[in-house]
């Protein structure tokens, strides 16, 4: 029999987190977390990490501020700093590990591609966007992949939108609950810095885009069941490695994603929300109106090809199942057993 694998997991305390650890847990392996509190190690304890990181198996890091907040200058600053430092303290951790992990699953963001309404971003043939959303992804990613460390394969999630129990989907069901159920239509504002750049290289010119889509914005998902599935077969399938895009293999539109959503809350109608309406409304619920009005179009060439199969491919059955606050459970094509977590090569 083989030792029990090891599992490092950290931002375990998240909505994604939580998932991703009590699934690998019920695949048999020993879990230890990251984090800032609660966890077996917290951030400022770099031995600590250092001592969970060597001889583990598969390193998750799920770390990061929501960014399902109004992008202040202080939230700017900790959604950036909270993915490019812990990120790098975990690398630094696996180079100076005996015994490094041999797989390591890092969360980046399906926002790093641009706004796109005439085909979707895959991994090879996808374009990357501007603005301070895109800098994030960026520079994290730059961050995980920097340096060499041949014994461990390296995999940046960039995930789409994640439905569930979780504080995106109650963002959505919270816009329909409004009575902005309608299409969410792009248009003019005052320009505000809110999307300008970050990091040492900032991209864009400062302006907060717009794009009159008129509620045909594409709208890219993926339901957290499927990314626990996805992240046990990565572990298991060692051909992929680098960027893998972690989003369902059809996207919606925001006109069928907000109808979806006023039939599950029993709202009768909904009123088009245009710009001048969904500023203040995203104000109220303390976000910000990019989630709604940037359409993300991407598509997940490279798991499909490798022969993963989603869960939840109906957005209406899945925003129902998160609206229960259930899930479908893990299981299927994509899963992973204890033994394929702990092999080693």
């Amino acid at each position: 029999m083989p030792e029990q694998p090891r599992v490092v997991l950290a931002g375990a305390s998240g909505f994604i987190g939580r998932a991703v650890a009590r699934a690998f847990a019920e695949d048999g392996a020993e879990i230890r977390t990251i984090g800032r509190r609660g966890a077996d190690v917290t951030w400022d304890d770099p031995a600590g990490i250092a001592a969970a990181i060597d001889g583990a198996d598969v390193l998750i890091n799920l770390a990061g501020k929501s960014v399902n907040c109004r992008y202040t200058d202080r939230n700017r600053d900790e959604i950036f700093r909270s993915r490019v430092e812990t990120t790098r303290a975990l690398r630094e951790a696996v180079v100076r590990a005996s015994t490094p992990p041999r797989v390591w699953l890092n969360a980046s963001t399906a926002t790093i591609y641009r706004h796109t309404t005439d085909r979707p971003n895959t991994e090879a043939q996808g374009v990357l966007g501007e603005g301070f959303s895109v800098d994030v992804a960026k520079n994290w990613e730059r961050e995980f992949f920097a340096g060499e460390l041949p014994a461990t394969r390296r995999i940046a999630l960039r995930m789409a939108i994640v439905l569930g129990d979780g504080p995106a989907t109650r963002m959505l069901f919270g816009l329909a609950r409004l009575g902005l159920g309608g299409p969410q239509i792009d248009g003019w504002w005052p320009q505000h810095r809110r999307y300008r750049g970050i990091g040492p290289q900032p991209s864009g010119d400062g302006r907060a885009p717009h794009h009159d889509t008129c509620g045909r914005q594409r709208f890219s998902w993926v339901h957290v069941d499927d990314v626990v599935r996805a992240m046990r077969f990565l572990v298991a399938h060692d051909e992929l490695a680098e960027i893998v895009n972690v989003v369902a293999p059809e996207a919606s539109d925001n006109r069928t994603l907000m109808q979806t959503l006023r039939r599950l809350v029993g709202a009768p109608f909904g009123l088009p929300a245009y710009r001048w309406m969904i500023e203040p409304a995203m104000w109220v619920l303390r976000t910000e109106p990019e989630l709604v009005v940037k359409s993300r179009w991407v598509a997940p060439e490279r798991l499909t090809a490798a022969g993963f199969t989603f869960a939840h491919t109906d957005l209406a059955e899945a925003l129902r199942t998160s609206a229960q606050g259930g899930s479908t459970g893990s299981s299927g094509t994509g899963s992973a057993s204890a033994g394929s977590v702990g092999a080693r090569r």
